[in-house]
């Protein structure tokens, strides 16, 4: 049987892709501000729009219907890192902007913030794929997991097109086929 979490597992592969990318951007010393846009767009309208809305508008509520607290416990501390991500992406943001304004220094600000998020990303996947996500199949009826794999092809179905899964996912190969040898 399919289940929701497997659909999200499936997004992890592409978003742990992009942090690989994002270190290796880093390591390599990158300056390429479009690419650090097009990485910027993908956390915000992939890793984020889609990948995060299903998770915190319809995964994260049903398992505060079985008992999880959006206030304490593990969903709690994914929402958290959500905003943490957030806050990372503002800083690669803030950094691409005194790029553009001619402060090579900068370069610092767009680095520290790329290995921030990645780093946070790729700790975070793993606790949803090992500990949240097993939980949530031990506790979700057949039905629920149907509904679910159904609501998250609704999300899917109105994520802005540039930035689907498959184009996303073109994308981030796009970038890997430049940063990871």
């Amino acid at each position: 049987m399919n289940t929701a979490t497997q659909n999200l597992e499936n997004d992890h592969v592409h978003i742990l892709r992009l942090t690989d990318i994002m270190l290796a951007m880093v390591e390599q010393k990158c300056s390429e501000t479009d690419h650090f846009e097009l990485v910027v767009n993908l956390i915000r309208n992939f890793a984020d729009g889609l990948h995060h809305a299903k998770e915190e508008e319809l995964l994260f509520p049903l398992l505060g219907e079985k008992g999880f607290s959006p206030e304490h416990g593990p969903v709690a501390v994914m929402l958290m890192e959500h905003v943490q991500g957030r806050n990372f992406v503002k800083g690669v943001i803030d950094g691409i902007v005194e790029l553009k304004n001619g402060k090579s220094e900068a370069i610092h600000l767009v680095y520290e913030n790329l290995t921030g998020y990645a780093n946070l990303l790729q700790n975070h996947i793993s606790k949803e794929n090992n500990i949240l996500f097993r939980m949530a199949d031990q506790m979700f009826s057949a039905d629920e997991q149907q509904t679910l794999i159904d609501q998250f092809a609704v999300v899917e179905s109105e994520a802005d097109p540039e930035y689907n899964a498959k184009n996303s996912i073109a994308k981030i190969d796009f970038l890997a086929s430049v940063y990871i040898q």
